[in-house]
C-alpha cells in the first residue's frame, strides 16, 4: 500500500514518482495493476468526464462520487482528492469539513491550490486532524481568472524565489508534497532542489521529483484540446470511433450478433415450438 512515506522515500532515494488521474472504477483498477504511485481524482474531471468548459462548476458532492468509484478500484495506490473551487475558501472550518468528506469517501489525501494565510492555516488544521495535504503552486487553474489565463509561471528569478518561498511555507505547514504546474524546467528544478518534500510536475520539466498528467490526455481519449506538455501513448479516440462505426455497420447489415454471440434453445424446447 502506497503512503505519504512512499513519496518521501522515493524523493530521498532520487527515484521518480509516477502519478496519473482517474475518475472511475475500471481506470483505477488498471492503474493500480500497473503499480502507479499515486492517483489524483482531479477537478479536471469537470471537463474530461462531465463536459464543463472549465473546472469552476464542479461541486464537492460530484467529486465525492468519483472518489468513491476510484477508491473501489484502486487498493494499493495512494489516492488524492482534488478540492474543487470554493470548497475550502470560505473558512477553515468549511475546508476541514469538506476535506474530511473526501477522506471518508476513500481518498488518502487532499490537494489544495495556493499559499495565502488561509491556505497555510487550513493545511496545518488538516494535517493535525490526520488529513495529508498536497500543495499546488505555479499555474493554479482555480485562480485562472485572476492570473489572466493559462500563463507560464516562474519565468523570472524574482518570481521563482517567490514561488520557492511559498513552497517552503507549505512544507513547514505540513504538506507532504507540492504540485508545480506550467513552469520552465529550470525553475521547477531549482524549487525542487531547495525543498525537503517532493514536487510533482505537470508541464514543469524533468527536474521535479515526479510527474502527473491527465490519463485521458496520454491515451488520446480527450480531444477538446491537447496541452503542449502531454505525450500521447495511444489514440483511443480513433479506436473508439472505429469500433463504434464497425459495430453500427454490422448491426445494420445483420452481421452482429452472430451465432457466436447468441444463445441456443434446447432441442426439446425447439420441438415444442414447432408443434
Amino acid at each position: 500500500m502506497k503512503t505519504i512515506s512512499t513519496f518521501q522515500r522515493l524523493k530521498d532515494n532520487n527515484e521518480k514518482i509516477a502519478m496519473l488521474t482517474a475518475y472511475d472504477y475500471s481506470t483505477a483498477q488498471v492503474l493500480d495493476k500497473a503499480e502507479i504511485d499515486g492517483i489524483l481524482v482531479g477537478d479536471s474531471l469537470a471537463m474530461v468526464a462531465l463536459g464543463y468548459k472549465d473546472t469552476y462548476n464542479i461541486t464537492i458532492d460530484e467529486m465525492l462520487i468519483f472518489i468513491k468509484a476510484v477508491a473501489r478500484g484502486a487498493k494499493n495506490s495512494f489516492i488524492i482528492g482534488d478540492m474543487p473551487f470554493m470548497s475550502y475558501n470560505l473558512s477553515v472550518e468549511q475546508g476541514l469539513k469538506n476535506a474530511s468528506e473526501m477522506i471518508k469517501a476513500g481518498a488518502n489525501a487532499v490537494k489544495l491550490e495556493g499559499c495565502n494565510e488561509h491556505i497555510l492555516t487550513l493545511v496545518k488544521r488538516c494535517t493535525e486532524s490526520g488529513i495529508p495535504v498536497l500543495g499546488h503552486l505555479g499555474f493554479t487553474p482555480q485562480l485562472m481568472n485572476t492570473i489572466g489565463g493559462h500563463k507560464i509561471q516562474g519565468k523570472t528569478a524574482e518570481n521563482i524565489e517567490m514561488i520557492l518561498e511559498s513552497a517552503k511555507k507549505l512544507e513547514n505547514a505540513g504538506c507532504f508534497g507540492i504540485v508545480l504546474e506550467l513552469m520552465p524546467a529550470e525553475s521547477a528544478k531549482h524549487i525542487t532542489e531547495n525543498l525537503k518534500i517532493p514536487t510533482i510536475g505537470i508541464g514543469a520539466g524533468a527536474g521535479c521529483s515526479g510527474q502527473i498528467v491527465v490519463t485521458d490526455d496520454i491515451l488520446g481519449k480527450f480531444t477538446d484540446f491537447s496541452p503542449k506538455f502531454v505525450k500521447k501513448y495511444a489514440n483511443l479516440s480513433n479506436t473508439i470511433l472505429n469500433s463504434a462505426e464497425t459495430y453500427i455497420r454490422e448491426v445494420k447489415e445483420g452481421v452482429f450478433p452472430s451465432p457466436d454471440e447468441s444463445f441456443e434453445l434446447e432441442k426439446s424446447e425447439k420441438q415444442k415450438l414447432s408443434c
